[in-house]
């Protein structure tokens, strides 16, 4: 495996932590972080990923993994470790600004602009996803966006019901610079840290996003 095709320690260390946030698995969430934190994770990168989980799992998993990587901080703290504090985000737009910055940034992403019946549909959840989801959160500068997508994959793959969300991220993924062999070493690292059945979900993913394209 070449070095190019090679996710970093701290890449593959999102996987965990994400995937166990959003299933509400906080002892194997607590060695995740704990992982995540020596493999060079920020404390900001970390509450980040964190924060950003709630748009895609709920608020109440988002709270309880923040709550637990309060008390990974801590027992961190008492055992001496001094953990790399990382920086804040920029201020990101507001009001117009903001749905601007978020339609482009979704457009980005996504490859094209993003459009449908179901956004017809309903119409506010396109605002909420366009302004709040791409804007807010997308806007956000102390997370690359490779890293973003690297916890929402994750995230979704452990998750059940969302195989469309799940193909729609890997494809983003690789919008932001994430090649096929990337995800796929990603997905054994899901394993090998005892999610089969993420690294099963994300494999399928990959295999229709290849079966979709010309």
């Amino acid at each position: 495996m070449t070095r190019e095709s090679t996710l970093s320690p701290k890449q593959k260390s999102i996987g965990p932590i994400a995937a166990y946030a959003a299933i509400g698995d906080m002892k194997r969430l607590h060695l995740a972080l704990d992982h995540g934190l020596d493999a060079g994770l920020s404390v900001s990168d970390c509450k980040e990923i964190l924060v950003q989980l709630y748009a895609y799992a709920g608020f109440p998993r988002s709270l309880n993994a923040l709550a637990q990587m309060m008390r990974v901080l801590e027992e961190r703290k008492q055992r001496g470790v001094a953990d790399i504090p990382g920086r804040e985000p920029a201020p990101v737009p507001v009001g117009a600004e903001l749905l601007a910055v978020g339609t482009a940034n979704q457009t980005k992403l996504s490859g094209q602009p993003v459009k449908g019946a179901l956004f017809e549909f309903a119409p506010a959840i396109d605002q909420y996803l366009k302004a709040h989801l791409f804007g807010d959160i997308f806007a956000r500068d102390n997370l690359d966006w490779t890293s973003r997508e690297l916890a929402t994959i994750a995230a979704l793959s452990a998750m059940t019901g969302v195989e469309s969300q799940l193909q729609a991220h890997v494809r983003i993924g690789m919008n932001v610079s994430l090649t096929a062999l990337q995800l796929s070493e990603f997905g054994t690292g899901l394993a090998a840290g005892g999610d089969a059945d993420a690294a099963k979900r994300l494999d399928a993913a990959l295999d229709a996003t290849r079966s979709a394209k010309p």
